[in-house]
């Protein structure tokens, strides 16, 4: 299956490290011009396809100085969000405004990229919408932290709601949902909390036996993203190298 991109601008929000940097990269490729945007702007990676923007996804003005410097868009991708440094508390311990810093970064950044956006692809007859959310927002979340769960609930919440709301205008949304990833700082310190026994039987409880990579929510993404998906909209698609989120 041929997937191509050629003619398309594509914007990826959250694409310094990780699976955001896999996705610019990925769609770079085969043909797009991506526009790679995250507060740490310094540390996207540059590319021959790729232009760097910084973007406060908290934040209406930036992110609508960001769609407006990217024309038309053909495609959005989410992935912007995580854990903000933050580590599991007991509830009680949780301070309202750390709560509300994790879903601003999840799930009001998400509504507000889609919003900025959407517009533009309804004028043009069509687009893509697509997040990365998380197996947690499909279950509870290893993290163990609550705005993180809840955050990317409601995220796969949102994603259902605007595929039915901007499906009669040929856009398309939805999300892919990853496992488990140490892919930034967040993640890697989270899987050093395991203990030794724990980390060496990880890849045991994966059907296919190994960890996941940036590049396999990559895959998935370009697949909803491309049109060959074109009758897709509003699915969350696990990618956890399991049958089971």
């Amino acid at each position: 299956m041929l997937i191509r991109f050629d003619n398309k601008t594509v914007i990826v929000a959250g694409a310094a490290r990780g699976i955001g940097r896999a996705i610019a990269r990925a769609f770079a490729a085969d043909g797009a011009s991506v526009i790679a945007c995250d507060r740490l702007v310094g540390e996207i990676e540059p590319g021959e396809r790729i232009k760097a923007l910084a973007v406060d996804v908290t934040d209406p003005t930036s992110i609508d100085a960001v769609v407006s410097q990217a024309g038309r868009v053909d495609v959005l991708v989410y992935v912007a969000g995580g854990v903000l440094g933050q580590v599991p508390k007991a509830i009680e311990e949780v301070a309202p405004d750390d709560f509300s810093a994790i879903v601003d970064a999840n799930l009001k950044g998400c509504f507000l990229f889609a919003r900025a956006v959407a517009p533009g692809m309804k004028m043009a007859g069509g687009g893509r919408i697509v997040t990365i959310s998380s197996r947690a927002g499909l279950a509870t979340s290893l993290t163990g932290i609550q705005a993180y769960a809840s955050a990317k609930h409601g995220q796969v919440g949102l994603v259902k709601q605007l595929a039915q709301e901007l499906g009669p205008f040929g856009i398309t949304v939805n999300s892919v949902a990853p496992g488990f990833m140490a892919t930034s700082p967040d993640y890697e310190r989270q899987w050093r909390s395991y203990s030794e026994e724990f980390r060496q039987s990880f890849a045991d409880r994966v059907a296919m036996r190994r960890m996941g990579k940036p590049e396999d929510i990559a895959d998935a993404v370009l697949f909803l993203a491309s049109d060959r998906a074109s009758w897709i909209t509003g699915q969350i698609l696990p990618v956890t190298g399991s049958p089971l989120a």
